[in-house]
């Protein structure tokens, strides 16, 4: 009996692929796509499944990227790593640090796979980081004809591909940009009001590595995790514009237990083990939540906030906590930060699909005039079918993935409903 294709990660939805095969080799992908291209099927990857949406679905074949036999190919001269696809960055990061190295930035789960990630454009945060796939070098990825293209930075292709949303092949292998290994200082601050916010945006963004703050949209911001290179910057302050240091160990949420999260209190670590929020040997609370993020130029931030704060009647009863961070421009063209420096606005929603597709026509209408594009893996409705205008090189990814997938093997309902 084939495997079933079982749900994503928060279990909000489930899966319609009609097998799941566990490819260890690119021989074996290339053959799997070979046989849909022949047979007139679908296939599609999938790897740790941490998308809220059906990005990753098929209603063919699943190959499970996290299957693919382990790479770690470390070029020292020219400070790159290549790996393979489906690995997780948590794993990656460990080797890389035993060898002197590190990826210059790292999302707030380390659990989730390279090639997943660099395709939906996820982020850290900090005002000069740029997303986790800008620092993509190359890439080795199977069309929809069976054949192993790669790309190298600088290729014609390669901007249009970096963020290929599933759209033009699986991708097998990525090379990474590496820098040398580096120690980070978190540190927790309890409590800003919106007016501190607002008139001091640019201050607390770029008072550290990496900045996160978070917020039920009531009660002003809860609280701001500051990440600080131990190598680039001196102690902590004792108060973050009026607010004092916490005092006990913090979780986003609140009043959850916070073992699960990375270490605070100022102590120097492993980047590894301070950019993400939560440590890699603890396992995320799966099927408790439902996320969704919009990208909104930078300069549009307090206008973005502005528009937002007269809906929190809608918001709050659906929601856990909301997420502010910045993120440097890119010139990938699907990227959501492409061509402008980004604050993406994160709602971490209770796992209620129906009462969270309610409230979202409203946060869109709110946010897209300003130029907010959603994380094309979270939850967003786009009700006007807006969000391809979102995206000056858009008609050209399209032409793009016609040429990449000639016979719609990858093609998938979301691809569908946003590539016509």
């Amino acid at each position: 009996m084939a495997e079933t294709a079982g749900t994503n990660w928060a279990g909000n939805y489930t899966y319609t692929a009609s097998e799941v095969r566990h490819p260890s080799s690119v021989d074996d992908v290339r053959a799997a796509v070979r046989e849909a291209a022949a047979s007139g099927a679908r296939v599609h990857a999938i790897g740790t499944r941490h998308c809220f949406n059906d990005i990753a679905d098929t209603p063919g074949v699943h190959l499970a990227m996290t299957s693919l036999t382990p790479r770690f190919e470390l070029d020292e001269q020219a400070r790159t790593v290549t790996v393979s696809a489906g690995e997780r960055y948590g794993d990656i990061a460990l080797r890389l640090d035993a060898a002197g190295y590190a990826l210059p930035n790292l999302a707030s789960l380390p659990h989730i796979s390279v090639a997943g990630a660099i395709a939906t454009a996820t982020h850290g945060s900090g005002d000069r980081n740029v997303n986790l796939a800008a620092v993509v070098a190359g890439l080795e990825l199977v069309d929809g004809t069976g054949e192993l293209v790669t790309l190298r930075r600088g290729d014609a292709d390669f901007d249009g591909a970096v963020v290929g949303i599933g759209a033009l092949g699986i991708i097998t292998a990525v090379t990474l940009d590496v820098v040398p290994s580096f120690e980070v200082e978190q540190t927790v601050y309890d409590g800003l009001d919106w007016e501190a916010v607002l008139e001091h945006y640019d201050a607390i963004t770029s008072s550290a590595y990496s900045v996160s703050m978070f917020t039920d949209w009531v009660d002003g911001v809860q609280q701001v995790w500051l990440k600080r290179r131990a190598d680039e910057q001196g102690e902590a302050p004792v108060t973050f514009f009026g607010s004092p240091k916490s005092t006990v160990k913090r979780h986003p949420l609140p009043g959850v237990d916070a073992s699960a999260c990375t270490d605070q209190f100022g102590v120097p670590g492993p980047w590894y083990d301070r950019l993400p929020h939560f440590k890699l040997e603890f396992t995320p609370s799966n099927g408790e939540e439902i996320q969704s993020e919009y990208l909104v130029p930078r300069e549009r931030a307090a206008d973005a906030i502005r528009a937002l704060l007269p809906l929190a009647e809608q918001i709050a009863p659906v929601l856990q906590v909301t997420e502010l961070r910045t993120v440097a421009a890119d010139e990938l063209w699907l990227s959501s930060a492409y061509q402008r420096d980004v604050t993406g606005i994160h709602f971490t929603w209770k796992r209620d699909q129906q009462a969270v597709e309610a409230v979202l026509p409203a946060i869109e209408a709110a946010l897209f005039p300003l130029g907010a594009r959603p994380h094309w893996g979270k939850v967003f409705v786009d009700v006007e079918g807006v969000v391809p205008s979102l995206y000056p090189r858009f008609d050209d990814f399209r032409a793009l993935a016609s040429r990449f997938d000639p016979k719609g093997v990858f093609r998938n309902a979301y691809l569908d409903r946003l590539l016509g």
